[in-house]
């Protein structure tokens, strides 16, 4: 029929689905952006002093690896059944599960970064007088950051994609909407609330990505550098070759 509401003959694409459920959108959005926020923070948190320790006692690097990789591959529904017991049916438990998660991640390029960090800017640094700390927060981990953002890239990316699967306890942010959606067949709702997903996702990549550019300027005049001395070494055996 001519004219019939696209939420009546339940399209795909639906404009006036987004004009009637901006409020429900927009509150599903922020609720899966600060579900994924408090997670990775959190997530920071705890991988830090836990590499820090893998760093410091090569004895504890092993179990501290093996036990975030463990973490790692149990299934999502398995690990908030298992966390429900502690936090009850709450938002504690989606936070918990995805701070588990980011651990593998976070850890393995915290000491990737740490142990990229050219010894001889450890010597120059301990020779001005650095100390333990200072050398860590002043010359380490600056030097670290391009390792330790692109841990932190990965793991905000898939904590927005985990974050859907607690629509099971109603706090899945977007995910809310699309589990509703299936079990209701609202095709709109479905579509939309998917394309935010991952809207969010690049969004929040490309975010990381230009604060990394941005902490690190060095690596780009490194590349920089590296162009033109490619050029200008390409440059003769052209003018040989002529």
């Amino acid at each position: 029929m001519a004219g019939q509401s696209c939420l009546i003959s339940n399209d795909w694409i639906c404009g006036e689905y987004l004009r009637t459920r901006s409020q429900e959108l927009t509150d599903a959005t922020l609720q899966h952006v600060g579900i994924t926020l408090a997670s990775v923070a959190i997530g920071l948190l705890v991988a830090f002093p836990l590499a820090l320790l893998a760093r410091r006692w090569r004895a504890a690097a092993g179990p501290v690896l093996g036990l975030t990789t463990v973490l790692y591959t149990v299934p999502s529904l398995a690990m908030f059944s298992l966390l429900v017991p502690f936090f009850g049916l709450s938002v504690s438990v989606v936070v918990t599960g995805l701070v588990l998660y980011s651990l593998t991640i976070l850890v393995r390029n915290i000491l990737a970064g740490l142990a990229a960090v050219p010894e001889e800017a450890r010597e120059a640094a301990r020779g001005m007088g650095y100390g333990p700390v200072r050398l860590l927060f002043g010359v380490e981990l600056p030097l670290a950051l391009p390792a330790l953002m692109a841990g932190l890239r990965i793991t905000t990316v898939s904590t927005i994609s985990l974050t859907t699967v607690g629509a099971i306890l109603h706090y899945g942010g977007l995910g809310n909407l699309v589990y509703d959606g299936m079990h209701s067949y609202f095709k709109a709702q479905v579509l939309t609330a998917s394309v935010l997903c991952v809207a969010l996702a690049v969004a929040a990549d490309l975010l990381l990505l230009l604060v990394q550019r941005l902490l690190t300027p060095w690596t780009r005049a490194g590349r920089t550098a590296g162009r033109k001395a490619g050029k200008t070494a390409g440059r003769p055996a052209a003018e040989g070759a002529v």
